[in-house]
């Protein structure tokens, strides 16, 4: 089980690392907050001082057409924000 699936690299991600040393990553939805800090620490090397997690439902919609009535969803994930210590920083763009 792979427990880090992406970074989140938005604005107000970037903003809050900058700021406060908080990085985003989408994570396995069954990881927990133990499993998420020990692969943090393995793939980038950081000291992790808070991990904090967020579970995020599928969003449902309802089409209307010609065809009938369509169902769909998103997919549900867990959005993790790692905090670590104080003078670490992760790159993300060191191997493009």
């Amino acid at each position: 089980m792979s427990v880090l699936i992406k970074p989140i690299i938005t604005e107000k991600v970037t903003a809050d690392s900058e700021a406060n040393n908080r990085y985003g990553f989408i994570v396995d939805r069954k990881a927990n907050k133990i499993q998420i800090k020990d692969a943090v620490e393995a793939a980038y090397g950081v000291s992790v001082e808070k991990v904090r997690t967020m579970n995020y439902g599928p969003k449902r919609s309802v089409r209307y057409t010609k065809a009938g009535i369509q169902y769909g969803k998103t997919n549900a994930f867990k959005k993790a924000i790692i905090q670590v210590a104080e003078g670490d920083t992760i790159d993300f763009y060191s191997n493009i």
